[in-house]
């Protein structure tokens, strides 16, 4: 039998006019900004009409550390959301927005799939409503008056060689990670170093994701420093008198997206990817409005529980002052097996012994979620036909031993109704008592801090700073930077910033060779290993198999 596509699922699954998304939770007509008749624009106005509502329950759903079989998380996360409505709960769902670089480099899309996915599919993969446009506009609007104050005549006595602030595209692209700009003659500006960083990793999309109103992402964005003069003092965006032009830029990109998952669940889908780069969470707006308007509000975290969980836990959760109510891990029989040492082609043959290697992966998972930062947990096994009852029931033991229950989710195939077990689960958690802290303190030094990650949540031994990174951390405590949360840019497919160590490893330090403050959005971004803030596109990019026809339908996506 031949199993339909994710883009055939979705362009075969007739969807409800967003009016009547918006109006089956409560959003009045005169909030609703259409685009076009399945996508709309929710007036950010309208969550001063509700302030007085009282908050749904906060579901994260994280997974266990990613490999190229694949986990599943943003399926789960809308499949979980269809099996709470099949099961009377009012349930919202708070996702990220795709970024088109691995859209068009690896994935092929990230709109969840099979049966158990937003819709209009195609649109929320490819340019949405024009968010990622408006934050690469500012961040470049940006760039272009601070190359041009430079230009003018530097008033300011911004040393060139000392410049942070870079420009941005949303497109994987390895060519434009470290450029020459400003060449051809005086009048084309002043040469100097640059580079691109992808427009989902620059400091403007989280502003965007962590302002709270148009007020506060005008004032982050004045704090956004760009630069140091030559005695080190830093300039920012404010100075340059930047913050309103790029406020203006990201007005209408501030109104959180609504759209609806194939079973007509309302989902905000605003802002937020890569968690191994940047902070990885969807808008504090966002998740307001879905804590506003559902009993039950499920989002999700970039990556793993390593890092987009632990920026949910330590970076968002902090600015908003939320307490989650539970977590859903989410893994796969076959996760698992690579994490034990199968390689891809043959992790559909049972291996139990593999599959025991494997599971201290997702047990450090479990364990953060439940012991570190102290929330009900259930792990939630994204059902492959290829699992057997004997690698399920190994699974389910080891985490009963944690006193964690396993949920099979079945979303893909079968959606809402593949979901009902979860679903019943997480609504049990939800009336657990919890004990919410965070990772470390926000008074610790900031290398107390990357220690505590680097050993509570990786099981390090503990960091090694380079001697560039002791200068920065230095600089920045020295600045006043020293009391912000740490953003933790490192490798998505290991515990530690080596990606060839699988599993749970043991016996390695955490290396961070780089501190940069994002003073906007309000954390320190800690490099490390060979992280890049630009990836590059693979061997053969999804975007050979992505094609439309004569009719303006678009296929490839997956």
């Amino acid at each position: 039998m031949t199993l339909k596509s994710d883009i055939e699922i979705a362009q075969e699954t007739p969807m409800r006019p967003i009016t009547e998304i918006a109006d089956s939770i409560g959003i009045a007509p005169e909030y609703v900004e259409q685009y076009g008749r399945y996508k709309a624009k929710i007036d950010y106005n309208f969550l001063n009409t509700i302030t007085d509502k009282p908050d749904g329950k906060l579901v994260l759903v994280t997974a266990i550390t990613p490999t190229p079989a694949g986990e599943g998380k943003t399926t789960t996360t809308v499949g979980l959301a269809d099996g709470l409505r099949k099961i009377g709960k009012k349930s919202v769902v708070a996702l990220r927005e795709p970024s088109l670089g691995p859209v068009f480099g690896i994935k092929g899309g990230a709109a969840g799939g099979g049966y158990a996915q937003v819709v209009p599919m195609e649109d929320i993969n490819l340019h949405f409503t024009g968010d990622l446009h408006a934050v690469g506009a500012a961040n470049n609007l940006l760039a272009a008056m601070l190359d041009n104050h430079i230009f003018q005549g530097n008033a300011l006595g911004i040393d060139t060689r000392r410049i942070v602030w870079r420009r941005c595209v949303d497109m994987n692209d390895r060519q434009l990670r470290n450029i020459i700009n400003g060449l051809g003659g005086k009048v084309n500006g002043v040469p100097r170093e640059d580079g691109f960083d992808i427009t989902v990793a620059s400091e403007v999309m989280a502003v965007l994701c962590l302002s709270k109103d148009i007020i506060d992402l005008k004032e982050r964005c004045a704090r956004i420093i760009v630069g140091y003069t030559r005695d080190e003092q830093p300039i920012t965006a404010g100075v340059l008198k930047a913050e309103g032009a790029m406020a203006a830029l990201l007005k209408d990109a501030l109104k959180p997206n609504l759209v609806q998952t194939l079973e007509g669940t309302p989902a905000f889908i605003h802002g937020g990817p890569f968690a191994n780069i940047a902070h990885g969470c969807n808008s504090i707006m966002a998740t307001r409005m879905a804590m506003k308007l559902g009993d039950y509000a499920v989002t999700e975290a970039g990556f793993g529980g390593d890092l987009g969980a632990e920026k949910f836990f330590d970076i968002k959760c902090r600015m908003m002052g939320l307490i989650p109510d539970a977590v859903v891990v989410v893994a796969t029989v076959r996760a698992l097996k690579h994490h034990g040492g199968v390689p891809k082609d043959q992790l559909g043959v049972e291996n139990l012994e593999a599959l025991e290697k494997g599971m201290p992966n997702l047990l450090q998972h479990v364990e953060n979620m439940t012991q570190v930062f102290g929330l009900p947990c259930v792990v939630a096994i994204n059902r492959f036909p290829t699992d057997t009852e004997a690698e399920l029931k190994l699974i389910e033991e080891k985490c009963k031993a944690l006193g964690v229950n396993v949920a099979l989710s079945e979303v893909w195939a079968k959606g809402g109704e593949g979901g009902v077990a979860l679903a019943e689960e997480v609504v049990r958690l939800c009336e657990q008592p919890k004990r919410f802290t965070q990772s470390y303190s926000l008074d610790l030094f900031i290398e107390e801090k990357l220690d505590a990650i680097a050993t509570k949540i990786y099981r390090a031994d503990g960091v090694e700073l380079t001697a560039n990174a002791k200068k920065q951390a230095a600089q920045l405590e020295a600045l006043g930077f020293g009391n912000l949360p740490i953003c933790m840019a490192k490798t998505q497919y290991s515990f530690s910033d080596d990606p060839k160590l699988l599993g749970a490893p043991r016996g390695f330090r955490i290396t961070v060779r780089n501190l940069k403050v994002s003073a906007g959005a309000g954390f320190i971004v800690a490099l490390t290993g060979d992280i890049m803030t630009m990836p590059g596109l693979p061997k053969v990019p999804s975007a050979e198999k992505i094609d439309v026809d004569a009719t303006g339908k678009i296929s490839g996506l997956f």
